[in-house]
């Protein structure tokens, strides 16, 4: 449970990275600051399992309340794989297994939640940006094996059973690219997508996981992606998507999260580049309730700091507002208990029996 010291403090609306595999003094500096809500890892932030839990113990003794995150799919999109770390199956994998066997598939998608959220877990990780929602229409690059499927009815049952298995395990969940990204060729990491299908499409199809899900999933990532025929702003930057379809048509209460402002696609809105903090501003406006900026603590991190105290003047000067509702919604993504260590973790029937059902 928040405890009410957690519950009492402002918004803490932003998600920023750390340089390394230790903190340095810029990064005490940056979490310590009242706006930041937590911490995304990258590969770069592994070393071995004894680091990444020192690590997350580090971050956690500045501000407890730090959500600690990380995208760790299964498949190609997993940032630790050594010192232990199962290799976990790609979603296709998963898809791939139900045409064959579908209550097996079942069965291996709870053991991949399962083991993926423990593992984290006993790393001192919070929160993994998982299960990818988005359909596997074949031709998108950046989607494709981290789709289950083309058929949104597989896709969201095998997401609800890797969902379940998180959840087993004491960590929420987060469906993306909403309200779909697998239509698209192009990589939203370096240039603009733009899916022309009409809302009644997108609904009838890419979107139907959320519409599904939408009281079972704690958190939404939207996409890098202009769905011109509904909003000519990204869908992370669309009210339209947030607040008019995934809030009120699917009656979706969890948090949403921006996607990476630093991407190619995660700052151009009506036509213009925005500064970082404004971005996040456009972001946090249309209906996010957090905005992540990526892997601008390498080097000087100057961009970091100016996204920071860009942000604090835009509160002073009345361009932002605190959302309780909002804080709400970050604060509830926190594991309610401790978790067990990985001596525990790995001596336990339940983990090894969900590693077996991996054998796929």
């Amino acid at each position: 449970m928040t405890t009410p010291e957690l519950a009492a403090r402002p918004q803490a609306p932003l998600i920023i990275d750390v340089a390394a595999t230790a903190l340095n003094d810029a990064d005490r500096r940056r979490l310590a600051n009242p706006l930041v809500g937590g911490v995304i890892h990258f590969a770069r932030n592994w070393q071995d399992r004894a680091q990444m839990t020192a690590l997350n113990a580090e971050i956690k003794a500045i501000r407890p309340d730090l959500l600690i995150c990380v995208d760790h799919e299964g498949g190609r999109v997993q940032r630790f794989r050594t010192d232990g770390f199962t290799r976990l199956p790609s979603m296709r994998a998963l898809g791939e297994l139900w045409m064959r066997d579908a209550m097996r598939a079942t069965q291996a998608a709870t053991a991949a939640g399962q083991v993926l959220a423990a593992e984290l877990r006993a790393c001192g990780v919070d929160f993994s940006f998982a299960p990818v929602l988005d359909l596997d229409h074949g031709g998108s690059g950046v989607i494709g094996d981290r789709s289950f499927h083309r058929d949104p009815r597989v896709v969201a049952l095998l997401a609800k059973s890797v969902m379940h298995g998180m959840l087993q395990q004491g960590m929420r969940n987060c469906g993306k690219h909403f309200p779909g990204h697998g239509f698209v060729t192009a990589d939203s990491h370096v240039e603009i997508p733009v899916d022309k299908r009409s809302l009644k499409d997108i609904l009838a199809d890419d979107a139907r996981p959320y519409d599904w899900l939408a009281g079972t999933l704690t958190a939404v990532m939207p996409a890098h992606v202009i769905y011109p025929k509904v909003d000519k702003r990204p869908a992370g930057f669309s009210s339209k998507w947030l607040k008019a379809v995934l809030r009120q048509r699917f009656a979706f209460d969890g948090a949403v999260f921006s996607d990476d402002l630093s991407m190619e696609a995660g700052r151009y809105i009506d036509g213009e580049l925005l500064s970082f903090t404004d971005a996040a501003l456009a972001a946090l406006a249309a209906g996010c309730d957090v905005a992540l900026l990526c892997n601008q603590s390498i080097g000087d991190g100057q961009l970091l700091d100016e996204f920071l105290g860009g942000f604090e003047a835009a509160e002073r000067a009345g361009r932002w507002q605190p959302d309780a509702a909002s804080e709400a919604r970050r604060l509830a993504l926190l594991p309610r208990d401790a978790a067990p260590g990985w001596d525990a973790l790995v001596a336990s029937r339940g983990y090894r029996d969900a590693r077996r059902m991996l054998d796929i």
